[in-house]
């Protein structure tokens, strides 16, 4: 991915990987969201050098593959990549490998805890009114506690805007097969409490 220092595990197109897990599964599964590099967390990612100070303990949440998380720790921070599906967090893992870094993991649901982050990512999780509302609440009390959260969002349907200031905005290639916002630049913002 330009911009990014190092090779990373994605997929072109997400039904192959999808029929894969299934079949090692040998039932129904999640759609594999894991395996793409979604606007939000590659904006993240772009910014981790900046955002991101050595030996911080950061938490890369609803991680996917992990890229924000990886960045994150490739300029010296402790990092947790967090995600309920356990086929994310090993594709973090595997892409932590590719960048000689390496990174903790875990699936449960972080939401509502707080293990003393100095830096909270989130990436690309505003797309649906209930989970947007619990994230939000949860965000406010992690900055009101000090926490300086960053949250990459293209412009997702639930994404509280007024929580939020502007950081930077990144233009960044599509991917069709992916991805259904073609037209906005990925937003990096800093999450300030309501």
């Amino acid at each position: 991915m330009p911009g990014l220092a190092h090779p990373i595990h994605l997929a072109d197109t997400p039904l192959p990987v999808w029929e894969a897990v299934e079949a090692l599964e040998g039932r129904r599964w999640e759609p594999p969201f894991w395996a793409h590099l979604w606007p939000g967390s590659w904006a993240l990612a772009l910014e981790a050098g900046g955002v991101v100070r050595p030996g911080a303990r950061v938490l890369d949440f609803a991680c996917g593959g992990g890229v924000a998380g990886v960045a994150a720790a490739a300029v010296g921070a402790n990092v947790l990549c967090a995600d309920l599906d356990p086929y994310a967090v090993t594709c973090a893992e595997l892409n932590a490998q590719s960048w000689g870094v390496s990174v903790d993991v875990t699936t449960n649901d972080l939401i509502g805890r707080d293990e003393g982050w100095d830096v909270v990512l989130v990436g690309d999780v505003f797309y649906e009114r209930g989970l947007a509302a619990r994230v939000a609440g949860w965000l406010d009390g992690l900055e009101r506690r000090g926490a300086q959260v960053w949250v990459g969002d293209p412009g997702r349907q639930f994404f509280p805007v007024s929580s939020a200031r502007l950081f930077r905005e990144h233009a960044l290639a599509p991917n069709p097969a992916w991805d259904s916002v073609v037209d906005r630049p990925a937003r990096v913002w800093e999450w300030t409490a309501r």
